[in-house]
């Protein structure tokens, strides 16, 4: 008899408790909805929706340990007991590996020796990682908790630009990535820097479907040479920070390898610029490097994550990503690294930092959230690096894209970790569609109208093709992304999403052109911004 594994389907990992029926919503009160939220997907009631994968920041499922976890939510002003339990599992997650000391388990037990706690939580000093403890948080702050990614973003980019420029108001700063994503992009060039995408040259490479399960080219991988290329031609004073992005949301959450990084550490060592991760995805990105990096392939996930974080400086993280929470997100830089060193030559960086971050988003203790919500934080750094759940999670996204592929449609393959990317330049090839004419766009309209679907486009639309100089546009994809909220969808949703975008590919001639009605020049401006459909046509 052939034993679990061997029956060549996949084995259940978890069950539903709790259910949320949709509505019947018809075609005709879409379209209405539709033209009074002027064309915007993310202006549209989402309660009348069918399938929204729009984003995966925050609309995932918790698990019943993080429900759980909510009645342990402290909600002091100062120093609640939420914040010594992050702290400690964000040191458990990136820096100890397997040795993690799970000091939640003191909280979540209901601990009453308070000399224990003491010595265990509230009162042990840290020092050398990404979080201080005890006086040296106090004296060298390193952790700053924030709402959310870009506010992570906010803070570190809107802390560094007066110092660069007071440092040297002439020169031009750049900030290269293997992958801007939207709100790193715009927060960059708010703060008078200029990103810049140093993409994967393999990142629109032919694959084939069926090896997805065999093979990854790691696509999302920042292109080295061009990085050395760079800093020579721009001037090492002119690059503040190297950035990489895990998994590269931008380009088509393709995986980025531990070479990689590896590689991208020594370039950044060697020419002393702080290396910085924007580590939304860390768990997914650590899974495709066991699976697929031949060195890696007997280490643990949390091994990974400790490797992959030992070549860093410093890291963003929203923990609304990788399925970890529904809101959340940090700051985090190495005590008296790189980062460190080069900002603090007037005054310690950590304390700039610390005293916006109490400006803008609250007291450090909590950083803007909820103490509940730091408590499912907690208890979702360690949920999210089960292998067992990260192997479903990305079975879900391999199912969806090779669905697609047989049926046609172009998407960008192999599949990324949260999300399927409709490669939208070969979507349109046979009809007068040109990329200025935003048929992502259209695309994800018609998908929303007939189907009830919301998907995202991020392309010539959302990263501002028409605002944007020739050299710009060369760090412009143009994709349309459907990603998968944590636990929410199974096979049936896939079904009916594929059914619905393949009748659409098969009927893209009569997909309309769109044009910006409102706020073209707005920052950000897939957010908020109208649309008009050209049905004319």
């Amino acid at each position: 008899m052939k034993t679990m594994h061997e029956l060549n389907v996949p084995v259940p990992v978890k069950r539903s408790l709790v259910v949320r029926n949709n509505k019947e919503v018809s075609k005709e009160q879409r379209e209405i909805a539709l033209k009074e939220t002027e064309y915007s997907m993310f202006s549209f009631p989402a309660d009348m929706l069918v399938l929204d994968f729009l984003s995966d920041s925050g609309s995932t499922s918790m698990t019943d340990l993080q429900w759980a976890s909510l009645f342990h939510g402290d909600e002091s002003y100062g120093r609640n007991k939420g914040y010594y339990v992050l702290f400690e599992a964000i040191r458990d997650t990136f820096e100890r590996g397997d040795d993690q000391k799970r000091a939640i388990n003191l909280i979540l037990s209901g601990e009453t020796n308070v000399e224990r706690l003491m010595d265990e939580l509230y009162l042990k000093p840290h020092e050398g990682g990404f979080v201080n403890g005890g006086i040296h948080q106090l004296a060298r702050p390193n952790a700053f908790l924030v709402p959310q990614g870009r506010c992570a973003e906010h803070l570190l980019f809107s802390t560094i630009a007066p110092i660069l420029k007071e440092r040297n108001p002439d020169i031009e700063y750049y900030i290269p990535n293997n992958g801007h994503f939207d709100t790193t992009e715009a927060n960059i060039a708010a703060n008078g820097m200029h990103p810049v995408n140093l993409f994967s040259v393999n990142l629109f490479e032919e694959f084939p479907p069926d090896q997805m399960d065999v093979k990854n080219p790691f696509k999302g991988n920042m292109d080295s040479k061009e990085l050395i290329v760079f800093i020579e031609n721009k001037g090492v004073d002119s690059i503040p920070l190297i950035y990489l992005t895990i998994t590269n949301n931008t380009a088509a959450g393709q995986p980025v390898s531990l070479n990689n990084i590896k590689a991208i550490s020594e370039i950044a060592q060697s020419y002393e610029i702080p290396l910085f991760l924007d580590a939304c995805r860390f768990a997914e990105n650590s899974f495709f490097i066991k699976e697929f990096e031949d060195n890696y392939k007997n280490y643990s996930i949390l091994e990974i994550i400790k490797e992959t974080f030992s070549y860093v400086d410093g890291f963003t993280i929203s923990f609304k990503k990788d399925g970890l929470a529904n809101i959340g997100g940090g700051l985090f830089f190495r005590d008296r690294g790189f980062f460190y060193n080069k900002f603090s030559d007037n005054g310690n960086i950590g304390t700039k930092l610390k005293e916006k971050q109490i400006l803008t988003f609250g007291n450090d203790s909590y950083g803007g959230l909820s103490g509940r919500a730091i408590m499912s934080i907690a208890v979702g750094l360690y949920e999210v690096v089960k292998e067992q759940y990260l192997r479903e999670r990305i079975r879900l996204v391999r199912e969806f894209a090779l669905k697609l592929s047989q049926k046609g449609v172009p998407v960008v393959l192999p599949a990324g970790g949260h999300a399927v990317y409709i490669n939208v330049e070969k979507f349109f090839e046979g009809t007068d569609m040109k990329i200025d004419d935003f048929g992502g766009v259209g695309f994800s309209i018609e998908l929303l109208k007939h189907y009830g679907i919301r998907a995202c486009e991020l392309g010539p639309f959302a990263f501002e093709w028409d605002k944007k100089t020739p050299e710009q546009r060369k760090g412009i994809l143009n994709l349309v992304r459907f990603a998968i909220p944590r636990n929410v969808y199974d096979s049936s949703h896939i079904n009916y999403a594929v059914a619905a975008i393949t009748e659409l590919y098969e009927n893209r001639e009569n997909i309309p052109k769109v044009e910006v009605s409102r706020g073209a020049n707005l920052r950000l401006r897939h957010f908020q911004s109208g649309l008009q459909p050209n049905y004319s046509i």
